[in-house]
């Protein structure tokens, strides 16, 4: 009883101090701002952030208020903050994640839709990049080529290339790679028989034309996916009609686009506290019904299928939202509010199951012999990956094969030294695992700062068993998986999809683990 009395104290002096440190932190990271002071242009950086979209610019607010001191430096390749919410301009664009947890952890959302606009999100990060003073430090324009690793001089080499065809080099102890799992510079876009005798236009969403008048036409849409499904009834509000072509179905889940339950939390609360309260529950949430679809699919995907029925009404065919597949092997899509299945009992859209023979001059020929009638056919078919920015990597003049390595945490390759790289989930917010990644290479760096370490690059265990990195069978992975590194059979070289599971693992276990292997810093 007495040792009870005398532990019982000592682990609440513990966690308030950790609460206390995590308070500090939180507080850091709200407030911390580039000093003013310019970096020495002949001196190699201490890091280079590759990217300036949502992972770039929480990555910097993150050595910022963590790396006090430490130099850096953004390379965005496109002229503008914000990266894939820069990129995409279709109608409708939005989040497929709630923005609670899409956002970041020390900038409350004070929108007050839960599944937020395209535009909205891009002035959420500008706003969280000028807020520290950011902005005029990044390198804009600036498309990486190269990066070779110097292990004598423990140096990475950059090579950019402007948009004006100008070579830039630079020079940094360590590369965070925050440039996303995609190509911006093409998507995934198949080539259909007699697409050249179609009189109308064909677009793809990732390069959606300026100013492209669609009113009262009639718009093929193919595809199924969270491309399609946003889409969909943002044109049908003004186009004659929209047909959602899909050779297979999706899951569709409803979700409210505005989450009354945080709005009335946020009027309550302070707003950093509101914002943790709101996202832990957001996190927690998403948690459980992801472990319900993967339990008991049939009980979830029957329960999609209520929601979608209530919200056609008269003339819901569930076969064209009963895919073949479980859920979560691919992505589930969110339609806020419904407004899919809104434009369908409207009459304004319509799903259409079917593969696809030839374009003709005036639409598209499905396998069953049905013409759909077309005056804009949007190919809403896919992404296309791409592996560490498509930067050709070379070690001590070797070159590095990505697709060779294990990832070590979710966040490194086995045998690349001094680089990390930011990669979400696919079955939540891209932004948990990203900061969590974050807040791991703020800590290794400050212990490399601390020990006089120079380099670090994880070790292969030969007695790992190679897995494919991501188990999910969506297009665009399954067109990629010969290219990607690949996860391991243990840890710490297993990928989860489960954010506690990774908190635990990245946060709270040591850093010189046995499977990093550290150098001493040169001279």
């Amino acid at each position: 009883m007495k040792r009870r009395h005398i532990l019982l104290p000592l682990a609440f002096a513990a966690l308030s101090v950790q609460a206390a440190k995590k308070n500090q932190r939180r507080a850091r990271l709200a407030t911390a701002r580039l000093p003013e002071q310019p970096h020495d242009p002949a001196a190699p950086l201490d890091v280079l952030i590759i990217g300036a979209g949502l992972s770039g610019i929480g990555a910097a607010r993150h050595l910022l208020a963590e790396c006090p001191g430490k130099s850096f430096a953004l390379l965005e390749a496109r002229g503008a903050i914000g990266g894939t919410w820069d990129l995409f301009r279709y109608p409708g664009v939005r989040s497929d994640s709630d923005v609670y947890t899409l956002g970041y952890s020390f900038k409350p959302w004070t929108g007050d839709k839960s599944i937020a606009d395209g535009p909205d999100i891009r002035q959420y990060i500008q706003d969280a990049a000028d807020e520290a003073g950011i902005t005029p430090h990044i390198r804009f324009g600036h498309r990486v080529r190269r990066a070779e690793w110097s292990s004598e001089r423990q140096l990475w080499t950059v090579t950019a290339e402007r948009e004006d065809g100008e070579r830039v080099t630079l020079q940094t102890k360590f590369l965070f790679l925050c440039s996303g799992y995609y190509s911006y510079a093409e998507g995934h876009r198949p080539s259909f028989p007699g697409e050249d005798t179609f009189r109308g236009e064909i677009v793809h969403p990732q390069f959606w034309p300026e100013n492209l008048d669609y009113a009262g036409q009639r718009i093929v849409v193919i595809g199924s996916g969270a491309t399609a499904v946003t889409l969909v009834p943002a044109l049908a509000q003004a186009a004659a009609h929209v047909t959602m072509l899909q050779r297979s179905p999706s899951y569709i889940a409803v979700q409210p686009l505005i989450d009354q339950t945080a709005l009335k939390i946020r009027r309550a609360l302070p707003a950093q506290a509101a914002h943790r309260l709101i996202r832990w529950r957001n996190i927690l949430v998403n948690m459980l019904q992801f472990g319900v679809a993967r339990q008991l699919p049939q009980v979830f995907s029957q329960e999609l299928l209520k929601v979608a029925g209530q919200h056609v009404g008269e003339g819901f065919e569930a076969r064209h939202f009963t895919p073949d597949y479980r859920p979560w092997d691919q992505r589930v899509c969110a339609v806020p509010d419904g407004d899919l299945f809104t434009a369908m009992r409207e009459g304004k859209a319509s799903v259409v199951t079917d593969t696809i023979a030839r374009f003709t001059p005036g639409g598209i020929r499905l396998g069953s012999g049905q013409e759909l009638k077309a005056d804009l056919i949007v190919t809403a078919t896919g992404l296309k990956m791409n592996v560490l920015g498509d930067i050709g990597f070379s070690v001590d003049g070797q070159p590095f094969d990505p697709a060779r390595a294990l990832v070590y945490k979710g966040m490194m390759l086995s045998g690349l030294p001094n680089c990390a790289y930011a990669f979400g989930y696919t079955n939540a917010a891209w932004t948990l695992k990203a900061e969590l990644t974050q807040g791991y290479v703020c800590r290794l760096l400050n212990h490399m700062e601390r020990q006089r370490l120079g380099m670090v690059v994880p070790q292969a265990d030969p007695s790992v068993e190679e897995r494919p990195l991501l188990n999910f069978s969506s297009g665009y992975v399954t067109r990629a998986s010969a290219l990607l590194p690949k996860q391991g059979s243990k840890q710490p070289w297993q990928v989860y999809q489960n954010y506690l599971q990774d908190k635990a693992a990245i946060e709270y276990s040591p850093l010189n683990d046995g499977t990093l292997r550290f150098t001493a810093a040169r001279g």
